[in-house]
């Protein structure tokens, strides 16, 4: 099986554009809105299910994802599907739900539903384990060097020490009534705790393996839209936690591969839609580091990356710079341009603003790839699943 992806048709001569990711890759799809950027990046997820060699996470910060698993229902469109050797279709999706689902949508006919048109839904919780002492104190927006920051830090720091990786909320507030300190800052970070408890995202039984919700042989969506981003982030928690634990058990597994060894994990592709929100450019967010370390050092582990976004410039340099291959839908935000034109090596010509400004319909981009040193004007393919990114 060819191990690329079908892009779509360069618009000078109609011939055929592919993206070859036999190696790890950092992808940006950018453009305003209208411009076709979610289209694309479904077009990506679904050339990457079709090869069928890494795990696809697709982060939905809008609910849309779930649609491909049905078949693209526009005849006009899947009736072009035979010039790429497509076919319109569903592939399968397995929904990760943070908390539980039928509370997440509001209406259990909504999870009844989405099951029968062959949807697999999971509810996915926080292994409390898996939030470092730093990445408590950060969640609660305390100094570690503060009186709560360090009561905190040490109650994690113990129960890590005294139960590994099988410890709770409720663990952790045991702890902290064990430690010597103010009683006024205890009950301040018990009111926390129970604050997190109240948030229905951290498991409360035992602790369970990632990998035992993540589907290899299907479409990962992290559906966020049903969980508020609020003062405390929860959205860039749950992204952060997954995200850490990949990398992490990734690394091991090349470790063993690079020395012969046996290892049953697969290399990751992470898709997040409106990405600025995760990884923005002015301000730091719990998911930022790891995420900037994903673009940075996860190629050696094969960790791939694309990051969609309406606004380029909103996304941090670290990763924009990372991006060797950029999806350009048209744009016309002043800073939008200097971000996209910052990046130009000096292959390009002076001309990619105009470029960019001659997109003039749904679906056009300019594909810029750096190690290729090329741009391609590119119609993107229909879709072969249901694009679900249309407004009511």
């Amino acid at each position: 099986m060819n191990d690329s992806i079908l892009l779509g048709k360069q618009m000078n001569d109609g011939s055929l554009v592919e993206i070859p990711c036999g190696t790890s890759q950092r992808i940006l799809v950018c453009g305003k809105t209208g411009t076709g950027k979610s289209y694309t990046l479904g077009v990506l997820v679904e050339e990457l299910a079709r090869i069928g060699k890494d795990i696809i996470l697709v982060v939905d910060t809008q609910g849309i994802f779930w649609s491909t698993a049905q078949p693209n229902e526009s005849y006009s469109e899947a009736d072009k599907l035979w010039e790429y050797n497509r076919e319109a279709r569903g592939f399968r999706i397995n929904i990760l739900v943070p908390g539980n689902p039928a509370e997440r949508y509001g209406d259990a006919a909504i999870v009844e539903e989405l099951e029968h048109r062959g949807i697999n839904i999971q509810e996915l919780r926080l292994n409390p384990a898996d939030l470092s002492p730093e990445m408590w104190c950060d969640l609660f927006d305390l100094d570690i060097n503060g009186l709560m920051g360090i009561m905190l830090f040490r109650a994690v720091r113990q129960c890590g020490q005294r139960l590994g990786r099988e410890f709770l909320i409720d663990d952790i507030a045991a702890e902290v009534s064990k430690l010597h300190g103010l009683d006024q800052t205890k009950e301040a970070i018990q009111r926390k705790l129970d604050m997190a408890h109240d948030w229905q995202i951290f498991e409360e039984s035992r602790y369970r393996e990632i990998w035992e919700i993540l589907k290899p042989d299907a479409i990962n969506v992290l559906d966020l839209s049903v969980i508020a981003q609020g003062r405390y982030g929860l959205r860039n928690l749950v992204l952060t936690v997954l995200a850490t634990f990949i990398f992490r058990m990734r690394a091991i597994a090349r470790r063993r591969e690079a020395l012969g060894l046996a290892s049953d994990m697969k290399k990751v592709w992470l898709a997040i839609d409106e990405a600025h929100n995760f990884c923005p450019s002015v301000r730091s967010t719990l998911s930022k580091d790891i995420l900037i370390r994903w673009a940075k050092e996860g190629r050696q582990p094969g960790l791939s990356l694309v990051v969609a976004s309406q606004q380029p410039s909103a996304i941090d340099a670290e990763i924009l710079t990372q991006c060797g291959i950029r999806l350009v839908h048209r744009i016309t935000s002043k800073d939008d341009y200097r971000a996209i034109d910052a990046l130009s090596q000096d292959y390009l010509s002076e001309g990619l603003p105009n470029q960019i400004k001659q997109l003039n319909g749904p679906g056009q981009t300019l594909l810029i790839d750096d190690e290729r040193e090329s741009v391609i004007p590119v119609q993107i393919r229909p879709r072969q699943s249901l694009h679900g990114g249309f407004s009511a």
